[in-house]
């Protein structure tokens, strides 16, 4: 049965971006995901209020009119801090993304190319670990090195550690096992060459979507940890910390948690429809 490791040399198969456009949950998350790029590049611009300045306007002001989206309870302008939060937001994603996923491919290939006594120590320590939860694993991290946004972004990434060294790892003997690579063995292709040429290559397309996918579960654990106090600190334009601000104001003010609640929401979408419309293109059974 083929996989997403098929494909050669980890190009991009013939007709990719043909595939792309013609996968509407591809194009839909690009467009949301460019979108956010837009956004967190062009914050300073975009933004027509510093956000951390209290007393911007008045406090609750709803939607409409002078500010867009409202103030919250300091008269900060919440346009303003949705923008400059999506630029957290991807930094968040991007950072505990490569966290995890230099991690766990250094751990998978090792393994699967090592054999033996290596493999069985790095697969077996991954299977301990997978025997807590992410959470659990975040949890202690910041418990450890103290709440701060920098310590959840570290922690989230290095939770997701072990689901990204078993995906890894799995392709990786997938890879391994097929004719061109044993006939490189033979030919005594040296190690580097064999890992960097042969391996790495094959493997990264499988992680390119299973990366684009967890991008989406990071920033909802970092916005788990900031709304429970142990992320992004005050006076932070962070959208899970804008949430466990506004619990408070549920009733009063309902915009200020529904508008970055909505704002994870769609950034998370738009992910998990860019990492679809990447397995999609890159699967080589479409390619038939």
């Amino acid at each position: 049965m083929t996989s997403l490791t098929d494909i050669p040399n980890g190009s991009a198969p013939p007709g990719f971006w043909r595939r792309m456009v013609r996968s509407s949950n591809g194009v839909v998350g690009l467009i949301i995901v460019l979108g956010l790029i837009f956004c967190a590049a062009f914050a300073d611009l975009l933004a027509p209020y510093n956000p951390a300045r209290m007393g911007t306007g008045g406090r609750f002001l709803p939607p409409g009119g002078k500010f867009l989206l409202g103030t919250d309870e300091f008269g900060r302008d919440m346009l303003s801090r949705i923008l400059y939060g999506s630029r957290l937001t991807l930094l968040i994603g991007a950072v505990a993304v490569g966290i995890s996923l230099t991690a766990g491919m250094l751990v998978g290939m090792v393994a699967a190319f090592r054999r033996g006594w290596v493999e069985t120590l790095l697969m077996r320590s991954t299977d301990v670990l997978f025997s807590f939860t992410e959470t659990l694993i975040a949890l202690s991290f910041v418990a450890v090195l103290g709440p701060s946004l920098q310590n959840a972004v570290i922690a989230v990434g290095v939770a997701a550690v072990p689901f990204y060294a078993r995906t890894c790892y799995s392709a990786a003997l997938v890879e391994t096992s097929k004719p061109y690579f044993e006939a490189s063995i033979a030919a005594g292709a040296a190690p580097g060459r064999l890992v960097f040429l042969h391996l790495l290559p094959n493997v990264l397309p499988t992680m390119i979507v299973v990366a684009t996918l967890g991008v989406s579960t990071a920033i909802l654990a970092a916005a788990g940890l900031s709304f429970l106090g142990l992320g992004a600190q005050p006076p932070t334009s962070e959208w899970g910390y804008m949430l466990a601000g506004s619990r408070d104001y549920i009733n009063r003010a309902p915009w200020l948690m529904t508008i970055p609640g909505l704002a994870i929401a769609i950034t998370v979408l738009g992910f998990n429809l860019l990492g679809d419309g990447l397995r999609t293109s890159l699967d080589p059974v479409e390619r038939r």
